[in-house]
Formats: structure tokens, sequence, C-alpha cells
């Protein structure tokens, strides 16, 4: 053991300083949960509203929960989500690298520092794995954290294999100070000698946690409220460091419902689960926003949020200590929002592959066809079953001819479409504009109201009774001939 501290002064002098320092800090471990994603938008908005820098960390140290391509996944939603880091594994920094498994050297340095400085001690004690990272161990039972500094060398000295036990005070309190749950303060003798270092030489989540935040010059910390009951074991570890503590934002827990937790397990999405369902990365983000935060003061009725005027509205103060139930019919309300709000090419390019699912004839037009939808469409995956009709005719049967609130029954529809079939014929300027005048013209001349002829020109084309366009929009789209050729399928079927 030494006392030698030009290592860590060292440690210390790379240390930004100056500035708000946020830090997302995801486990590889397959998906983006909507709590994930909420903690990284909180963590990004915090950077950015306060003009400071945005850290992303990889937490690889459980590497029996790692999986394959996992990071990848990280590093794709934070781009679709516009989460931009300044710092991370891929683009360097000052205080890399951002891979816990690439700082095993560090934690295991720091761990002895702290026995060093009479903040923790080397166990030898028989105990799993799962117990040296998740608890299990009493610590008025260890008879290691009793033994002389000349004891504990000899049995490293014989290569015997250990952990490092945070050494928790017996008497007395510790208080740590949340953004917003305010002072927790808990009896020490209710705190357990956690493990900082396993046998395997990695660190446990939680002693990874602050001693990478504090050589990185992290400044807030959004986590979990899961994470509260152990926050007064990282104040005591910052304290035996001689540490500032940053400003710590618990926050609650994303709920399925009043007494469940949002879980992949139990089939809750993901927010790749959320994009497959025809979800805009847009309208999951403003969502997921105000899953916990409500904006304040002149801001404090407004629901729809850019990423930016979140960026310029997000405060700290405004996080909930209250759970926050997530809405999927909500979510979708937002998602309609943000579709009707899109401009019509903005909106043909995200709708056309799913008009492509359905309609594969390529003499349809589907920018015609995204401009019916985009006022009729909640999510991207309802797309599909709308506009599959367009393709091929559906199967249907004469009672859709008959419409009360369009006066139409079977014998006026027959009438009407022969009228129809006709007059379209004669239609030179197969325009809306063309459609148009020859159609209400003709209802003009049969002495019916427009929907007493449009109803059976829309069914006898559609072959449904919800369409997204009228009678006059799916016959443009359709082309004269499919158009007649299908009015006059219609007619059959009404025994013409």
């Amino acid at each position: 053991m030494t006392n030698d501290n030009t290592y860590f002064d060292a440690m210390e002098a790379k240390i930004p300083h100056g500035k708000v320092r946020t830090r997302f800090a995801p486990s590889p471990t397959g998906y983006m949960h909507v709590g994930n994603l909420r903690t990284a938008l909180y963590t990004w908005l915090i950077a950015r509203s306060q003009g400071g820098t945005f850290i992303l960390r990889i937490e690889d140290t459980d590497q029996g929960r790692l999986v394959e391509g996992a990071t990848e996944v990280i590093y794709r939603t934070l781009a679709e989500c516009g989460l931009a880091h300044d710092e991370g594994p891929d683009v360097g920094g000052p205080v890399a690298p951002y891979i816990q498994s690439e700082r095993r050297d560090t934690y295991g340095t720091y761990a002895r520092r702290l026995v060093e400085l009479g903040h923790a001690y080397y166990c030898f004690c028989e105990k799993t794995e799962s117990e040296e990272e998740y608890g299990g161990f009493h610590r008025e039972a260890d008879p290691c954290r009793s033994l002389t500094p000349e004891e504990v060398q000899a049995k490293l000295d014989a290569g015997a294999p250990y952990v490092i036990r945070q050494k928790i005070p017996e008497t007395g309190t510790t208080t740590f100070h949340d953004a917003i749950f305010g002072d927790i303060t808990v009896e020490n003798s209710t705190l357990d000698d956690q493990v900082l270092l396993k046998r395997d030489g990695l660190p446990t989540y939680n002693f990874a946690n602050v001693v990478d935040d504090h050589l990185m010059g992290i400044t807030h910390v959004v986590r979990g409220s899961e994470y509260l009951s152990s926050a007064p074991k990282y104040d005591l570890l910052y304290q035996g460091f001689g540490w500032e503590v940053p400003t710590y934002v618990h926050c609650s827990p994303v709920m399925r419902d009043q007494h469940n937790k949002m879980s992949k397990r139990h089939g809750d999405p993901s927010y790749e689960d959320l994009k497959a369902q025809g979800y805009l990365t847009e309208a999951i983000l403003n969502y997921v926003a105000l899953l916990g935060w409500s904006p304040r003061g002149e801001k404090a009725e407004q629901e729809v949020f850019s990423l930016q005027e979140l960026a310029e509205t997000f405060d700290i103060g405004g996080i909930s200590k209250s759970p926050a139930i997530f809405d999927i019919e909500k979510l979708t309300h937002f998602n309609a929002l943000y579709l009707r709000a899109m401009t019509p090419e903005a909106f043909h390019a995200v709708a056309e592959p799913y008009i492509h699912e359905a309609v594969k004839n390529p003499a349809l037009d589907t920018a015609a066809i995204a401009a019916l939808l985009q006022a009729r469409c909640e999510r991207l995956t309802d797309i599909p079953e709308k506009v599959a009709f367009f393709e091929d005719l559906p199967a249907y049967g004469t009672d859709l001819f008959t419409n009360k609130k369009s006066k139409t029954n079977e014998e006026v529809s027959k009438r009407m479409l022969e009228a129809a079939v006709s007059a379209l014929e004669e239609v030179s300027d197969w325009t809306q504009e063309g459609i148009h005048v020859c159609l209400t013209d003709l209802a003009a001349k049969l002495e019916v109201k427009n929907a007493t002829l449009m109803w059976p020109v829309r069914i006898a084309a559609a072959g449904q009774a919800v369409t997204p366009g009228g009678a006059i929009e799916i016959c443009l789209i359709l082309g004269r001939e499919e158009c007649l050729r299908r009015l006059r399928i219609g007619l059959e079927m009404l025994g013409a």
C-alpha cells in the first residue's frame, strides 16, 4: 500500500470544470425501454438547457447481462432521437475511455485508495458472486472488517482471493440530498458494507458509477428513484474520497398502471417497439418528456414541444415525485398531431413504405394516396389496411349500398351507378376537377343530393364503408379504366 498521490493528482487534473456536465450511462443489455429513453432525454435536456456537455458512457461491467449488438442499438436510438453526445466511446473526449470495462485498472486503484483512507476494507470471506454484487451480507458478522493491516497484507501476500467492501460507519446517520425528493436521512446501522470491487477485479455498478462520475466531472446525475435506497452509500463514498457530491435527480418510475412498472417481460413496448408500431420518433420523445415532467410558467399549458423547444423550456423543478403512467392512447393522440402537422411532402416520405406494403401497382400515385391519409392517420402502421382496396377490390356485400343518412338503398344505388357510369365514360379530363364537375352536375340533373350519388359510387369504387377520401379522390387515383370497371361490378352485384 502506498500514499503516493501522484497518480490521483494527475487524474484530478484531467477533470473538466466550469460548466454543467451530464451523462447517460446505459448497460448494453438489448433494447431501449421507455424509462431508459426518458433518462437519456432528461439528461440531455439538463445539459442543453444550461449550455453544458452531454456524455455517453457504456456500463458493461456486468458481463453476464451483455447482449451482442446492444451497444449499436444505443448509438442508433440516440442518433434517431437527436440526442447527440459531446463525448463518448465513438467520439472521444478529455476523460476517455468511456467504456467501463476499459477502465478496469482505475477502479482497482481507487478501491485500494479507499482502503488506505479507512473507508473500505479487504474481505476474504467466501461469498457467491451474486452476494458480492447485490448484497445479502451482514456487516456485523464480517470478521475481515477488524483485521489489522499486517493480517491483511499477509493474506494478500499468500494470494488469498478477496473483495473490497465499503466500510460504513457503525453509528450515526447519513443525509443525502436529491433535487426532487429533498434530504433523505438514514441510520448508518441499516446500511450494508456493499462490495466495491469483486474477486474478478471488476467493480460493482455502484462503485464504478461514483468513480466515473467524479473523474468525468459529472455535475448532475439522472437516475431512477429505485436507486434512492443506495444514495446514502454513494454519499459516504464521496465523503470518503473527499469529493464534491453531484446534483442527483432521481425520477419516479414509468408505470404500466397504478400498481405495475413497465417491463419488457410483461410485453410493454421499448422505443424500437413503438417505432415498429407506427409512432414517430418526435411524438415518442414529446410524450416521454411529459412522463413525469411538466413545463412551468408561460409554457405551463403547452403540450406539443419540438426537441429544441424542450431544451429551451426544461427545468429540473418541473419533474414530479409521482410515478407516471404510460398511456398508449395519449401517445397515439400525440402521434396523430405530429402526422397532421407535417408538410405533405414529409408525410408522403414516411407514409410511402407503408402504402407500398399494400399497394404494389406502380401506376397508382402514392403521393395522392398519402394526401388522403394524412388527416385520417394516427399510426403509420394503420396505413396498409386503410389503402389495400386501391390494389384489389375487396369482396363486399350489397348491404353497404344502403345508407340512411345518404338516403340510399340498393334500388337507389343501382340507379345512381347506372347514371354515374354513363357520365364518367364521357369525361375527357380525368382530373379531380373534371370528376367533381361531372358528378355534381349529374346529382343536380338527377335531382338528388350529392351524397345520394357519391355514396354508391364510393362503395363500388372501394368496396368498403370507411375510406380515406371520398368518391371523387378515389376515382381519380384508381384511374378511368379501373374506376369504371369497379362501378360496373357494383352494378352487376345490384342486378343490373
